[in-house]
């Protein structure tokens, strides 16, 4: 698979056909590319082409690809915590610059919500850093269309982070459902 190319969505372009992406569990093949997507959309954090490794393999059951025409448009990746096998943790929903405004992150949780798992999801859980507010804005309109609530507090406060600059992340938890 490669990166999208930028000619298949033009944003400021309506086009019902461009509104079309598969989505599919992730390959381990799909992992070099996942990470390059992570990387064109900050503010999420970078990990290792082995960490999405892992993920495309290990946890392929609760991620999710978005792609066009065999190019990577999106990317969820999530997991059951232990001991709480009814809800979904959130890590990262990453949507290519060019595919932004057509709900593709949002469509990707529906559809991991769809998805036959051991015990039904009765929640989502995931962090947000204050300033991410395009995640915020998904979050709530999935907790809206849901007729869930969305409810926030502290999880992980910036000095948790070492020496490295980062905002604190707050705990969103999505349901029940």
């Amino acid at each position: 698979m490669k990166a999208i190319d930028d000619t298949l969505i033009q944003p400021a372009v309506f086009n019902p056909a461009l509104e079309n992406f598969d989505l599919r569990p992730p390959e381990i093949e799909d992992a070099a590319d996942v990470q390059r997507l992570i990387q064109e959309s900050p503010p999420l954090d970078v990990n290792s082409t082995y960490a999405y490794l892992l993920l495309c393999r290990h946890f392929r059951d609760t991620c999710v690809v978005a792609t066009r025409q065999g190019q990577l448009a999106g990317f969820v990746s999530a997991y059951l915590p232990p001991k709480q096998s009814n809800v979904l943790f959130v890590w990262q929903v990453a949507v290519h610059p060019m595919a932004r405004g057509r709900r593709l992150g949002q469509r990707m949780l529906e559809h991991l919500l769809a998805r036959p798992l051991p015990q039904p999801i009765h929640s989502i859980e995931t962090t947000v850093s204050p300033s991410n507010q395009p995640s915020r804005r998904m979050f709530a309109a999935l907790a809206q269309d849901r007729g869930a609530q969305c409810v926030e507090q502290p999880m992980f406060p910036p000095e948790l982070f070492g020496q490295a600059e980062h905002e604190d992340e707050r705990l969103l938890r999505i349901g029940p459902f």
